[in-house]
């Protein structure tokens, strides 16, 4: 009442949720136990069969490295190292990628379905070998904005390359659409009024750790336009964090270029350089959840980073 706001159920789905009209309107749906009518084009309907069994082979391998983890000394130590809690680990759904190369026979019985290759689970190899793309590395399981999860970022527990290894493109991910820890975020991106875009899963998760729960991470590419899309439309304010170096200014600018055409009334983007050698993990590890937003609060605004 205060704020002047009207509508309907779905307006406030939209507002709220940040959601697009047809989410909002098969949520409601859902939660009065109707069927959305539709008006189905040739080979809608497999493909949404299709989506539906990826996304619970991709389900029941992320339950499968949650499991893993716990039974394994070595990645249980590497976290702690990092200094993640049991608690951020469950919230996110880390999990571990056993070091071998059939660990997911555990789960699927038929490993040479090929449902499992359209996942991105396994690689079709020479003389029709298969084995796991993802061998003894944390996984953070990568989730959609309904909660489903439709891919996987494994990051080295030592020195190796490379060190994040994401999922392919399938039917259900794609780099340029998605944003690591989103679906996590969103209440938080609310609360505080602002998105923080960095570079890796392991930024997102370290910054939640120390209070700071309003930071999402592309995947392992630079900054798209439908990213930023879907950033606006959680936030007013995303700020862009990069190392310092000419690497980082290099995807500050690519970012900008991206955000320009989304930019509009009432929208603004910063960035945030932090000193040399250091990601977002160092910095709120050395110095803590104040000094980073401290930072944050001093960031460059997109118009005096584009004039410099």
């Amino acid at each position: 009442f205060g704020c002047g706001a009207h509508g309907t159920a779905i307006g406030f789905l939209m507002e709220y949720g940040a959601k697009s009209f047809p989410d909002a309107v098969e949520e409601l749906a859902r939660d009065a136990g109707l069927d959305v009518p539709r008006e189905e084009r040739p080979g809608e309907r497999e493909r949404r069969a299709e989506v539906a069994d990826l996304t619970d082979h991709l389900l029941d391998a992320a339950h499968f490295y949650r499991a893993a983890l716990k039974d394994s000394p070595r990645a249980i130590a590497y976290l702690k190292r990092r200094g993640l809690t049991g608690e951020i680990a469950a919230r996110f759904g880390l999990g571990y990628a056993p070091d071998a190369w059939q660990s997911l026979l555990r789960v699927f019985a038929n490993y040479e379905d090929p449902m499992l290759e359209s996942a991105g689970l396994v690689i079709q190899g020479e003389g029709d070998k298969r084995y796991d793309r993802f061998r003894d590395r944390i996984m953070f399981p990568i989730h959609d904005h309904r909660g489903h999860v439709i891919g996987f970022g494994g990051r080295v527990l030592d020195s190796g390359e490379p060190k994040y290894l994401n999922s392919p493109e399938t039917p259900v991910f794609s780099k340029g659409r998605e944003l690591y820890g989103l679906y996590h975020a969103r209440n938080a991106i609310r609360d505080a009024g602002k998105v923080v875009v960095v570079e890796g899963y392991m930024d997102v998760v370290a910054l939640a750790q120390h209070g700071v729960e309003y930071a999402v991470a592309t995947l392992g590419t630079a900054t798209t336009p439908m990213h930023v899309q879907k950033l606006f439309r959680q936030t007013d304010t995303v700020v862009y964090c990069f190392d310092g170096d000419a690497a980082g200014r290099r995807a500050a600018w690519r970012a900008l270029e991206n955000t320009l055409a989304m930019l509009a009334d009432g929208k603004n983007a910063q960035f945030l350089f932090l000193p040399d050698g250091e990601d977002p993990d160092d910095f709120v590890r050395k110095r803590g959840r104040a000094a980073f937003e401290a930072a944050l609060a001093a960031a460059t605004p997109l118009s005096e980073f584009l004039l410099d």
